[in-house]
């Protein structure tokens, strides 16, 4: 499919034409664009654009369960109402459970916690989870991702059948 030119009415010096997809082509006197310009950064006085947290925590949770070896997002109670709220007709997935975000102007920081499938290199995962988020973020909102923090709640074994953990509450610790 062939990229679309879009033509806007220029301030005083004609048309500007920018290629969609593209960086937009710049008027004299104008400050240089950027690729990688924030999200949130005024642009040629017409506006600015604000991206609510909701946004890059459903991005992030998306990119999360997109990695091979993930079998769920959350801890035990945020998995438990999941597994709730999956079975109601017409609900589907919070793309949101296990998932939580800080975000700023320019900025965004990103804390995932899963339940790896059992057999998966743990720190492999855990560095391809930190990749495809921030790939996600990034690309999708041009915010700079600064950390991402992953907790490993549980490793899903093959006999888990209902994925209902018993819990018996903290133990004690034996090492530092």
């Amino acid at each position: 499919m062939a990229e679309k030119d879009i033509v806007r009415a220029g301030e005083g010096s004609g048309a500007q034409v920018e290629n969609k997809g593209a960086v937009a082509k710049q008027k004299p006197g104008d400050a240089p664009a950027t690729a990688g310009a924030p999200a949130t950064e005024e642009r040629d006085g017409r506006g600015r654009t604000i991206i609510e947290d909701v946004v890059v925590n459903k991005i992030a949770g998306i990119a999360a369960r997109e990695v091979t070896g993930v079998h769920a997002l959350g801890g035990g109670g945020a998995r438990f109402v999941g597994a709730v709220r999956e079975r109601i007709p017409g609900a589907g997935v919070d793309v949101q459970q296990g998932v939580a975000v800080e975000v700023g102007q320019y900025q965004a920081a990103v804390d995932v916690a899963i339940v790896a499938e059992f057999g998966v290199a743990i720190h492999e995962l855990a560095d391809a989870i930190r990749e495809n988020v921030i790939v996600s973020v990034e690309r999708m909102t041009g915010l700079e991702v600064t950390e991402v923090n992953v907790t490993v709640h549980d490793v899903h074994l093959p006999q888990d059948e209902d994925g209902d953990e018993d819990h018996d509450g903290p133990k004690p610790t034996r090492v530092l």
